[in-house]
């Protein structure tokens, strides 16, 4: 299959493209390298896209040029201070930038499935395990914008007919992160050789998963899901603590890390937890999660 993946050389689009090159697909990606890094990901230099999709005219080109008949929409501004702090350009490229990604679709013509990368973000403060068919109400303009994008990807699936996976991301984590999230900074200030590190808010509790966990469930979700509209949580179904991530830490480096509040780092508006329930994604594609957070945390060390 001809599989397009926006904002492919990022985080989790690096871990997926990995994991769809092992059934020999051949992958293209679209990514303007605002966060991502070329250099994460093994694909000819044809088969990559340095656009914005921002950009209607050159989204239509490139789909009219690929004719891929998958396409994951991973593109986004996903770290939410910094959606805070640019509001206006974070809605434009996670609401405007899906606007015209699925125009460009409608015009191709040769798109089968379409998955749509959305966040937990739109959910409550909730202190059980979230569902998929809780209420949705974001705390901020990451999570408004990304439910906007729910809301256009289901009208798009309701005009075309074509099948149209959201699929809600929990806390990533694993190698090749690009954004300042917990656990990429107690990795950088790990392995920087401080064993006294500044960390924001202490007590929220998150629920972790590992990428390439996430690449297996999207895998999964594309094999199983061949018709129709669907929503799922992609999580690990368990939540840990700022302190609980700093103690694997200290497992696997057998040291002892002491933690310093930084005002600068904490957030105003917090929510305790984040728990994702899975159970309709295992349920519908037999995936469950691999990788335990201590295991991918030794990753992440320099040895």
């Amino acid at each position: 299959m001809k599989i397009l993946v926006t904002g492919g050389a990022g985080f989790i689009g690096s871990a997926v493209i990995k994991k769809l090159q092992e059934s020999a697909h051949t992958i293209f990606v679209i990514d303007n390298l605002s966060f991502g890094n070329r250099a994460f990901i093994s694909i000819p230099d044809q088969q990559f896209y340095q656009i914005d999709i921002r950009d209607a005219d050159a989204m239509e080109t490139a789909l009219r040029e690929i004719q891929p008949e998958i396409v994951l929409h991973l593109a986004a501004i996903h770290f939410i201070p910094y959606c805070n702090q640019h509001p206006f350009e974070s809605s434009d490229i996670n609401i405007r930038g899906t606007m015209n990604l699925l125009k460009a679709i409608k015009s191709c013509g040769s798109v089968q499935q379409y998955l749509f990368a959305s966040t937990a973000a739109v959910y409550p403060i909730i202190d059980e395990a979230i569902s998929e068919d809780a209420e949705k109400k974001p705390m901020d303009i990451y999570g408004l914008s990304k439910l906007a994008g729910e809301e256009l990807s289901q009208k798009f699936h309701q005009e075309t007919n074509i099948t149209t996976i959201i699929c809600r991301f929990f806390n990533a984590f694993g190698p090749n992160e690009t954004n300042p999230h917990l656990i990429p900074e107690i990795q950088q200030q790990v392995n920087n050789g401080l064993r006294t590190i500044k960390l924001g808010n202490l007590t929220p509790k998150r629920d972790f998963i590992h990428t390439s966990d996430m690449a297996n469930a999207i895998d999964a979700l594309l094999t199983h899901m061949k018709q129709g509209f669907e929503i799922f949580n992609l999580g690990r179904g368990i939540e840990y603590s700022v302190t609980e991530v700093v103690q694997a830490f200290e497992a696997q480096l057998n040291q002892r890390i002491e933690i310093e509040s930084d005002p600068s780092r904490v957030r105003k508006v917090e929510r305790m937890h984040l728990l994702s329930d899975i159970s309709k994604l295992t349920r519908f594609t037999g995936w469950t999660p691999k990788i335990s957070l201590e295991q991918g945390i030794k990753t992440l060390i320099n040895s």
